[in-house]
């Protein structure tokens, strides 16, 4: 049995709950996953049985309660070193924590604007000026992590790069952290330079991040607080 429980919401919606999903799975960390259908009859009461905070993702560890996906990432991490979730070398692990505080903190324009909705295909909608400046800030952002540790070869100072597809060469909590953002910019037809067109592919065809996809594509619940731009289906 699991250790470990992660207590997430909707899969279709909730990029919170992605996060530290995909960096367990990922990961090949033993966890077992408690669904909450968020916004239904009910659901606060049940996620704050798990958490005083009440909100998913939860993780749960043989009782002990860690709760937002910053700082779920962080603690597995820690209790998993061999799986070495963050960057090896001391400046480019700083630069990733770095990457990922902007994310958890910032581009609240997009996230208000292009919420996470992987059944949706939504091109153009939600492209205001600020989402705009947000995606232009993450786009640049990808890149010059793509240029100085995801490429395999020699930097000047005569360090060997990591090479791999992710943002720090190898999967890392930073990827974790900007696959929701992969997908938002899937479901609204965003137009990208070919540097994060080929990062946002590396992610979503990981074999995690899949098996997610199709387990969201298999839900029912609508939530309007998160459909901006569709209107619930008659029955």
């Amino acid at each position: 049995m699991a250790a470990l429980t992660l207590i997430i919401g909707n899969k279709n919606y909730s990029s919170w709950s992605l996060r530290p999903w995909l960096l367990l799975r990922h990961a090949g960390i033993e966890f077992a996953e408690e669904r909450v259908a968020l916004f239904q009859p009910g659901y606060k009461e049940e996620i704050l049985r798990h958490s005083p905070a009440g909100k998913v993702p939860v993780l749960i560890d043989d009782g002990f309660v860690v709760w937002d996906s910053l700082a779920i990432c962080e603690y597995v991490a820690e209790k998993f070193p061999t799986k070495q979730l963050w960057p090896a070398d001391r400046q480019a692990r700083a630069r990733a924590r770095s990457v990922c505080a902007e994310m958890h903190s910032g581009f609240t324009a997009l996230r208000s604007h292009m919420p996470m909705n992987i059944r949706a295909h939504l091109p153009g909608r939600g492209m205001r000026p600020d989402v705009h400046a947000d995606i232009d800030r993450i786009v640049q952002l990808w890149a010059d992590c793509r240029e100085r540790y995801g490429k395999s070869n020699d930097s000047a100072a005569g360090q060997t790069r990591v090479g791999g597809e992710f943002l720090f060469g190898a999967f890392s909590v930073a990827d974790a952290m900007y696959a929701p953002v992969c997908s938002r910019l899937l479901t609204y037809g965003v137009d990208l330079p070919d540097t994060a067109r080929s990062y946002v592919l590396a992610v979503t065809a990981l074999p995690a991040m899949q098996e997610w996809i199709a387990a969201a594509k298999q839900e029912k619940e609508f939530i309007e607080e998160d459909e901006p731009y569709r209107a619930k289906e008659k029955s």
